[in-house]
């Protein structure tokens, strides 16, 4: 009987997501420079009008603090209390740190472990109210793509793009289904083996029941989820904004159909911080609106801009924690 083939060791993982993201990478670059004319998206960069861009970075800074007042009620009912500045605080540090770790789940795992450690013993609770928030986030952005759907057909021709969208809204659907419907849990509990061989059942477990619990406070899911669905309808318009700082002369409407998307986009794990990969789709989405290559590829890198603006105020936060010495966590906080 052959012996079955040993798995990548951790040398060999490293190798092959560097490999995959040269290649992406190398592809998006490619298909960039066969699209656009670099010396006059230069030049519509350089004359970005200000006041758009500006508002864009204030609609996603000014956003950070219901996000995080929607973080505390969940870890609240959860009995873990915590201040709104600091957790405010650490969405901010959580995004400076999405710059340098692997997509925006990096940023997530950073406000996990800095929650858990002024938390001890906590670590499931405080791990399923930010996975919660990114569930919360992701149907409430796919809750505007359905809409944007709906208003799209008929009126923007975005090809598959309408139908990749449709697929998602069905399928976050289902994963609300599986997370909260207790009739599943015969059908989930089939992947035990499976995950235990792989190691992955206890955490695995811990956070199910971390995110299942939520369901015995439905009124709270209700209200954030509509907190959530408010707050990412307004981010949409940063990218509307972006785009008229660039001379994009669009309705606010199709950034509904495109915004759902360009989250599933930057979540690609085989990217270095989205660069490139970003970038080609604004082009390629833009470009079947009738907008030219070198305006949809200054569109997606000014949004780049503007998250790298968001990411700023943690990295203050962070640079003057160093100056001050860092303080062990005290056990207490109320």
């Amino acid at each position: 009987m052959p012996k079955p083939s040993p798995s990548l060791s951790p040398a060999q993982k490293r190798l092959l997501r560097v490999g995959a993201t040269l290649v992406v990478t190398g592809l998006c670059t490619a298909y960039l420079v066969w699209k656009i004319d670099l010396s006059r998206t230069l030049q519509l960069l350089a004359h970005a009008h200000l006041g758009y861009f500006l508002g864009a970075v204030a609609i996603m800074v000014l956003s950070v603090w219901p996000m995080a007042w929607r973080w505390e009620k969940l870890l609240r009912v959860r009995g873990i209390h915590e201040r709104l500045a600091w957790l405010v605080r650490a969405y901010f540090v959580a995004y400076t740190a999405g710059q340098v770790l692997p997509t925006a789940v990096g940023g997530d795992a950073v406000r996990i472990y800095e929650t858990a450690r002024r938390h001890p013993g906590q670590g499931a609770p405080v791990a399923s109210s930010v996975l919660l928030e990114r569930a919360l986030g992701g149907t409430a952005t796919l809750a505007l793509a359905a809409v944007g759907f709906a208003l799209a057909i008929g009126h923007y021709d975005v090809g598959a793009y309408l139908w990749i969208e449709g697929a998602f809204v069905i399928a976050t659907a289902v994963l609300a289904v599986a997370l909260f419907s207790r009739r599943m849990r015969p059908l989930l509990a089939r992947t035990v083996p499976l995950l235990r061989a792989i190691r992955l059942e206890r955490p695995v477990r811990a956070v199910y029941e971390g995110i299942h619990a939520y369901r015995a406070y439905p009124r709270l899911l209700a209200g954030v989820f509509t907190l959530t669905l408010a707050v990412q309808a307004v981010r949409v318009l940063a990218i509307w904004l972006a785009g008229k700082a660039v001379g994009v002369e669009l309705s606010p409407r199709p950034y509904y159909v495109m915004g759902p998307l360009l989250f599933l986009v930057l979540l690609v794990p085989f990217s270095v911080n989205g660069i490139a990969v970003r970038e080609s789709f604004f082009v390629s989405f833009l470009g079947n609106l009738g907008v030219d290559a070198d305006k949809a590829f200054a569109t997606g890198f000014l949004f780049f801009v503007v998250t790298l603006a968001l990411s700023l105020p943690g990295a203050l936060l962070l640079g003057w924690q160093s100056l001050r010495g860092f303080h062990k966590p005290s056990p207490h906080h109320g």
